[in-house]
């Protein structure tokens, strides 16, 4: 009987907790401010919206360009110039689905699109000029573009026109 009551006597000693972490909970990123259109709002309504309309019409008509170009290139290294041309313009009709899918989608409207003459290209030097106004316009877009997701998929096309570039200038 005295093992039994030493068995229910408390211990004097006091007992030691363990402390377990608490969970953090974190609340998700609020979605970055869509900008303002202006009050001619609408379909395609603001500076931004016409911009990047107007850079997805490039990129197209830029594909029918290049497109006619690799068909005619001639001459030394034209081997060359038109696989490079090939593989450019058959990307960029995908870039300019990607770049205005993704804008519509983020700024929640369809843009509207106005027509714009297509540059006619004739030699490989004409080609890389195309190519440096085609990243200065991606630039500028970039510059005002307040999506992070839009801009990086604009660098992709800034790396296609690079590569191109590359090609058409060096590889003979």
């Amino acid at each position: 009987m005295e093992t039994k009551q030493r068995l229910l006597k408390r211990n004097p000693e006091p007992v030691k907790t363990v402390s377990r972490p608490q969970p953090v909970v974190t609340q998700p990123k609020e979605e970055p401010a869509k900008p303002q259109p202006t009050p001619n709002a609408g379909v395609g309504g603001s500076s931004l919206d016409t911009m990047t309309a107007a850079c997805a019409t490039e990129l197209m008509n830029a594909a029918t360009s290049f497109h006619r170009l690799h068909l005619k290139v001639k001459g030394d290294g034209s081997y060359a110039a038109h696989k490079a041309l090939n593989d450019f313009y058959d990307g960029l009709h995908g870039h300019a689905d990607t770049l205005i899918e993704g804008y519509q989608g983020v700024s929640e409207k369809l843009l509207s699109y106005t027509d714009m003459p297509i540059r006619t290209l004739d030699t490989v030097a004409d080609a890389v000029a195309y190519l440096r106004d085609l990243y200065n316009t991606i630039n500028k877009l970039q510059g005002m573009m307040p999506y992070s997701e839009i801009v990086n998929n604009l660098d992709l096309v800034k790396d296609a026109i690079n590569s191109t570039k590359y090609k058409l200038l060096f590889l003979k």
